[in-house]
């Protein structure tokens, strides 16, 4: 026995046919969608030398691994206990230092396509934003 659709039904499944919020569009999430890879790393506690083989090291890892952006966490230096002879106080700080460096390294420089300093809601003035290029 089949039943009859009356006419509320049809109504109802008319304007649900116009609006269907719970139903899952495959074909508007079949396209590629790209999202930007992140990784996020504190260097506190490290001296310049390790720092820089540090930052070596995550910027090939993450370039292989086709992450996009790195944020590195530098710090502002205000604890910065650098008395070291070879460099002055204001440019042995991470912040300034990291950026030298990677700028300076012709291996490293060729994979990034931009250093600049990170947001406020990031870190600020103590922390690095690095775009990676792609593969």
């Amino acid at each position: 026995m089949k039943k009859k659709n009356t006419e509320d039904d049809l109504k109802t499944w008319s304007e649900y046919l116009k609006d269907p919020k719970d139903i899952f569009d495959k074909d508007r999430f079949s396209k590629k969608i790209i999202f930007k890879k992140k990784f996020k790393f504190d260097l506190h506690g490290f001296s310049l030398e390790d720092a820089n083989k540090k930052v070596k090291e995550i910027i090939k890892d993450c370039y292989n691994k086709g992450i996009e952006e790195i944020l590195l966490i530098t710090g502002k230096g205000k604890h910065s206990n650098n008395n070291d002879v070879f460099s002055s106080k204001e440019l042995s700080k991470l912040r300034y230092s990291i950026p030298d460096y990677l700028n300076n390294n012709i291996e490293i420089s060729k994979l990034i396509r931009t250093i600049k300093k990170a947001p406020e809601k990031d870190g600020g003035s103590g922390a690095l934003i690095i775009k990676l290029k792609k593969l």
